[in-house]
């Protein structure tokens, strides 16, 4: 395996060994202690810890209601464009897909989180494909400051950036910066990436760090769950998050545990975590980490969403749309058609222009509206937050 232990705390393999060996006794252990290790987190990760899901349920639970009450805070993501240089193929923005794509104007995003505002969300997520041509620092810049007073909570889930790229958008308005890992191996990770400034593992590995040096205090990292063994992919961001919470002590530091949606490409898992694999590994990380926010998306359907809520959950996206413009659909008069990295004009009535929109990242599995999630979420017994604070309070 090329598993990587963010900044080398532990040998993983020696973990995810272990990990497969650990006895009902060693779980057993471990959900009685007050702090843990890496190491018996492991061992909640386990097949072993797999027969004990009541009891790390029922100790994440309590710990969840302790920390952070029972409240969930609604977010929704706002996409910019779907313009990418890279090549993941696992990505349906990934550059030599065949799409549909556009880069959205700085009053199309306007009417977008209006739109988002209107439902009673406050806390937005923008996010957009890496393409310097399409996506400057200055049209990001614009963006934050547009939302700023309107969307009091602005988060970004962007291509890696300098720590003094990070400061003006930090200036302007945006708290958080969203950026997955994707996966920690690095041989699946050079596999996934074949072209393109992603490719280079380490400079996006250390994003948060200079996310936080460069003023955002909400740091958000995760794995993309089936490009490789999921509990080795689990120990790296929980190693990951332990290093952060650490060295970026002023932050918040979120973790989010998708799991990959059919897209453009028709990219199929390499590996697989079940329902229940990922109710076990959410329970663990609440028990590891009890700090941390867990987030939870519309890539997973309504059902187990719900039956996940009381369990560790902190932050959930309702009514999401993964495509620029798909709230209103802005955009559409300036859809052009990629192949390969390049613009190829499409015969009028041509089948590609028959959804009238920019393809999206993935396939949502919750459709919902975001009263109706707001609903469900009460009905459980929990208060949907829409926002954490005024405006008048942070001036």
């Amino acid at each position: 395996m090329g598993f990587v232990d963010p900044f080398n705390q532990l040998p993983l393999e020696r973990l995810v060994h272990d990990s497969m060996r650990a006895s009902v006794g060693a779980v057993r252990r471990c959900l009685n202690r007050a702090s843990l290790e890496l190491a018996d987190f492991a061992h909640l990760i386990s097949p072993a810890g797999a027969s004990h899901l009541e009891a790390l349920a029922g100790r994440s639970r309590s710990i969840t209601q302790r920390r952070f009450g029972k409240t969930i805070r609604l977010f929704a993501p706002l996409y910019l464009s779907n313009e990418c240089i890279n090549n993941c193929s696992y990505c349906g923005f990934s550059r030599d897909n065949a799409i549909l794509r556009v880069t959205l104007s700085l009053e199309e995003v306007r009417r977008e989180a209006a739109a988002l505002a209107a439902q009673g969300f406050r806390n937005v997520l923008l996010v957009a494909g890496e393409h310097p041509k399409f996506i400057s620092n200055g049209y990001l810049q614009e963006c934050v400051a547009a939302l700023h007073e309107s969307v009091p909570s602005l988060s970004l889930e962007l291509g890696p950036m300098e720590e003094e790229e990070y400061r003006p958008l930090a200036a302007a308005g945006a708290e958080g910066l969203v950026v997955y890992q994707e996966t920690y191996d690095r041989a699946a990770y050079a596999e996934f990436h074949t072209s393109g400034p992603k490719r280079d593992f380490d400079w996006r590995l250390a994003t948060a760090e200079r996310a936080y040096a460069g003023g955002f205090r909400r740091l958000g990292i995760g794995a993309l769950f089936g490009l490789s063994d999921w509990r080795a992919e689990a120990l790296a961001l929980a190693a990951h998050a332990q290093w952060l919470l650490r060295h970026c002590w002023k932050a918040q530091v979120t973790l989010s545990l998708p799991r990959l949606r059919p897209c453009a490409g028709s990219f199929e898992p390499r590996e697989t975590l079940s329902d229940r694999e990922l109710t076990q590994l959410i329970c663990a990380l609440r028990i590891f980490l009890p700090d941390v926010g867990l987030v939870l998306s519309t890539r997973e359907p309504a059902a187990l969403r719900d039956g996940l809520i009381p369990l560790g959950i902190t932050m959930m996206s309702a009514g999401s749309h993964t495509e620029p413009g798909g709230y209103t659909g802005a955009g559409r008069e300036n859809l052009h058609h990629t192949e390969r990295g390049r613009i190829v004009e499409l015969a009028e009535g041509s089948s590609e222009w028959a959804t009238d929109s920019a393809t999206q990242q993935f396939e949502i599995a919750d459709e919902r509206t975001p009263q109706a999630v707001a609903e469900q979420i009460s009905a459980l017994g929990y208060e949907p937050v829409w926002k954490d604070w005024d405006t008048a309070l942070t001036v």
